[in-house]
């Protein structure tokens, strides 16, 4: 397959921050071997927001657990641009709760700058900042089971930036939310990504909100998933969710995305039910 070029961001060439080359995940099952992912080679440019969407069991996830170093590639190799000194690798925001439930939410949101020993005034400062930006701090002194999903979920966002990775890697971090919280977190995260442009990996199986939020999407196949076309997103930024929405532009997008991702969905289904059959 060929290589996905970076993109241009901004009227600029954006250094290539992740770099993969014919990457394969393959697993030992009772009924074989699986090849999860096959030949996927792509440029993430530095500071892109890349979503990844595709039917279910295409490998989205394992290919993000690779990037995060919690799975090794059978084959192919990817190359991870060196973050700045003191800057951890990546953080990972995950579809379920992950805030520790012993934790105020001021110290959930400072656990990561808090394990590098961070000085107590920067973690003060940073900490603060972003749980501002998510419209917390009135929650700060709060545990876990006294929040809301949503509210839960701005907490890992806050906790995720406030370590300031290099990379942030979400899979699906808003897909148990309701319609209304959905929209107002992906609006607090383009607000928050805004300031900082921090490259993301967000996976995804809301076509909308691949749209909303993105610069590329890769559209994956089916097992053994594939890159099967990546997407530039036209729109400019900043982006507002509903306005965007609304435009003529964006809903021709989502028509085009949906067409491609229907036939992997669609041959995903045959692939499983031919599997229960046999």
């Amino acid at each position: 397959m060929a290589t996905v070029p970076a993109s241009t961001l901004a009227g600029n060439v954006a250094p290539v921050k992740i770099r993969i080359r014919d990457l394969e995940k393959s697993f030992d099952s009772p009924a074989g071997r699986v090849v999860a992912l096959a030949d996927i080679s792509l440029d993430i440019p530095t500071g892109c927001f890349f979503m990844i969407v595709g039917p279910s069991g295409c490998g989205k996830t394992t290919l993000l657990r690779i990037l995060a170093n919690l799975e090794t590639p059978t084959r192919g190799s990817v190359e991870i641009g060196s973050p700045a000194v003191g800057q951890p690798g990546n953080s990972m925001i995950f579809q379920g709760d992950s805030l520790f439930p012993w934790m105020t939410v001021w110290d959930n949101a400072a656990y990561g700058l808090a394990m590098r020993k961070r000085p107590k005034s920067e973690i003060d400062e940073v900490v603060g900042h972003y749980l501002a930006r998510i419209g917390m701090t009135r929650f700060a002194k709060a545990y876990p089971n006294q929040l809301s999903g949503g509210m839960r979920q701005r907490v890992s966002i806050a906790r995720a930036f406030a370590n300031n990775p290099d990379i942030l890697l979400m899979d699906e971090p808003f897909s148990a939310l309701d319609e209304q919280n959905k929209v107002m977190l992906q609006e607090e995260l383009l607000k928050i990504w805004e300031e900082t442009r921090k490259t993301v990996l967000f996976i995804t199986h809301s076509v909308d909100e691949a749209a909303t939020l993105g610069d590329r999407i890769m559209i994956m196949t089916a097992h053994p998933g594939r890159a099967k076309r990546i997407v530039d997103v036209p729109f400019d930024r900043p982006r507002h969710v509903l306005e965007l929405r609304a435009q003529p532009a964006y809903g021709e997008l989502v028509f085009s995305i949906w067409g491609e991702l229907r036939e992997e969905v669609q041959r995903a289904r045959a692939l499983d039910e031919g599997e229960v059959r046999s």
